[in-house]
């Protein structure tokens, strides 16, 4: 989540901030409620729909709450070159920059596995699956990258994508029968047949090298890691360098004299052939997996991620629409403060919401949960009138969103930026 914020204003894409600042808000806004909502309109085709892209895919196949964090890994790559063309401009030396990527990695990997730490474990979680955690396992990487011109990007991708195929493709398919129940298939995923077995949810190379890996680390529970519950894997982060190089290849293609007419049409054009690509090899040589980033799905996100970075720009920076951005750029020019108030403030500023805008009283039993909260302690809790009734839940994460939006606002005004 890099941020272009230290740059001069005539080199920074105003764009960037507003569309970095969508994507922070899509995700800050925790899919809005809308499967509790769309469960009370079971016949609703309109509900049915925005039920589906607000949460995860359950293996195959994408959602737009898929397309959130390839967003993120994107929108790193294209602020790349723009922050450090600036940096060298300023007179800063490679070395430098080589010394800051690495301080950056680093932070951000801690910061990954803070945030998996916070919730209730006894000592430190070692997991490096949170998307902090794997832009810094990466970004050292791709910083390297930078001034290798087009072809040299694009012949770096495409390395990284087939390696990875290859390794998934050559693994040994696991056995149903006999690992399939000890790392929960029964209970949720969607089995795959035929060659896509080879990416199957955890019996494939990727989980097989988190049991050697995660198990060199103390596991809060006490017991040797097996699998992870979604599925995810450690070196995602692989193939997620390929979705940040797209990126910067996008960046570089924005630093161009090129009239904006022109880079929003090449944009375009270039997402669709991703689109079209991934899906292509989806249906033949390797199926689109978000959660361990199958080189597929590293293609077909990047040309989704082309398109909206289209979009903003074509309207922003082309058409000039700064004031109907601007709620964006002030989440966007702040990404690292919101996502970690989304993920460490959530039930505080709930709970003052709930106790401020005038409680219901309402008895719910421990553990329960309840329009998608868990409840832990017993007894009586406090329900605000305006978070209950059919659309309750959209109007509470509403209200937790214009918070954290507030809180931003006060920050960009304030002139605080919130930079590694």
């Amino acid at each position: 989540m890099t941020d272009t914020t230290g740059g001069k204003a005539a080199n920074r894409l105003v764009s960037l901030d507003a569309y970095r600042g969508f994507v922070m808000l899509a995700m800050a806004s925790g899919g809005l409620g809308l499967r509790i909502v769309a469960s009370h309109f079971p016949d609703s085709q309109v509900w049915d729909f925005l039920s589906r892209h607000s949460e995860h895919v359950r293996w195959r196949g994408w959602t737009f709450w898929d397309l959130i964090q390839p967003s993120f890994l994107f929108i790193v790559g294209v602020a790349m070159p723009f922050s450090y063309a600036n940096r060298r401009a300023s007179g800063a030396r490679w070395s430098q920059l080589f010394v800051h990527a690495l301080w950056r990695s680093a932070v951000l990997v801690v910061l990954g596995v803070f945030l998996a730490s916070a919730w209730d474990e006894p000592r430190t979680k070692f997991v490096f699956t949170n998307v902090l955690a794997q832009i810094g396992l990466g970004y050292t990487f791709v910083f390297l990258l930078l001034g290798r011109g087009p072809w040299g990007l694009a012949l770096a991708a495409g390395v990284i994508l087939i390696g990875d195929w290859l390794a998934f493709a050559l693994w040994p398919v696991g056995d149903l029968e006999t690992l399939g129940p000890k790392r929960g298939l029964e209970l949720q995923w969607e089995i795959l047949s035929g060659f896509a077995a080879h990416w199957q949810p955890n019996i494939n190379v990727a989980t097989d090298f988190d049991r050697w890996f995660l198990n060199l680390f103390p596991h809060p529970a006490g017991k040797p890691f097996e699998f992870n519950e979604g599925g995810y894997a450690t070196l995602n982060f692989v193939p997620s360098m390929a979705t940040m190089i797209f990126g910067v290849l996008a960046g570089e293609w924005l630093r161009s004299p090129r009239p904006v007419r022109g880079k929003c049409q090449a944009l375009f054009l270039g997402g669709v052939l991703a689109i079209v690509l991934g899906s292509a090899l989806d249906e033949s040589v390797c199926p689109i997996v978000k959660r361990i980033w199958t080189p597929s799905w590293a293609i077909f996100s990047a040309g989704w991620a082309a398109l909206f970075l289209a979009l903003f720009y074509g309207l922003v920076d082309g058409a000039g629409y700064r004031r109907w951005a601007f709620p964006l750029v002030v989440v966007g020019s702040n990404s690292i403060a919101i996502y970690l108030m989304s993920q460490l403030m959530r039930p505080f500023v709930r709970r003052n919401l709930t106790i401020h805008l005038g409680p219901l009283w309402k008895a719910i039993a421990s553990s329960q949960t309840v329009d998608g909260w868990v409840y832990r302690a017993s007894g009586m809790h406090l329900q605000p009138v305006i978070f209950t009734g059919l659309f309750g839940p959209i109007v509470e994460r509403l209200a937790i969103l214009a918070v954290f939006w507030l809180i931003c606002l006060w920050m960009y005004r304030q002139r605080i930026f919130l930079k590694i």
